[in-house]
């Protein structure tokens, strides 16, 4: 298998998604506390970092739309959907400041959602191309 065929594979694409989210949400208080000793004014995060959070948040839907496609198990769609609903309420929270919510809680959906893409991954993918070519024969296949 060539490493570029990793890149086409939704659940390898997820986690890398969700592993750089949790980074960059690791990064931010230490960027900032840097940029707020050496300059006293604009201590609040600029947009275009804030924004980095929605564009994780949207290549993590896709990546999880795909991989329900080709996943066998009905758990770990659930699974996904929920972790991934989860992570983006508490990332509009974390912009909107609407309630506080340690931010523990969003580095947790996101460790989870890359570690379910992984077991997704590993686990759970169609044997045969017919599996995943035809969503209805994932049932016919559990089956036999």
């Amino acid at each position: 298998m060539s490493s570029l065929s990793i890149l086409y594979k939704p659940d390898t694409i997820g986690s890398l998604a969700s592993t750089l989210c949790l980074l960059h949400c690791i990064a931010t208080p230490f960027i900032f506390i840097t940029q707020a000793c050496t300059i006293s004014c604009c201590a609040d995060t600029p947009i275009w970092w804030q924004s980095i959070d929605y564009i994780f948040i949207v290549i993590s839907f896709f990546a999880i739309y795909r991989s329900t496609q080709t996943s066998t198990s009905k758990i770990i769609k659930s699974l996904l959907w929920i972790t991934w609903l989860i992570f983006f309420a508490l990332i509009l929270n974390k912009s909107l400041d609407l309630i506080y919510i340690n931010k523990n809680f969003a580095y947790c959906a996101g460790i989870s959602l890359a570690f379910l893409h992984l077991y997704n991954l590993r686990y759970c993918q169609c044997k045969s191309d017919d599996c995943c070519a035809n969503n209805k024969n994932i049932g016919k296949t559990i089956l036999n």
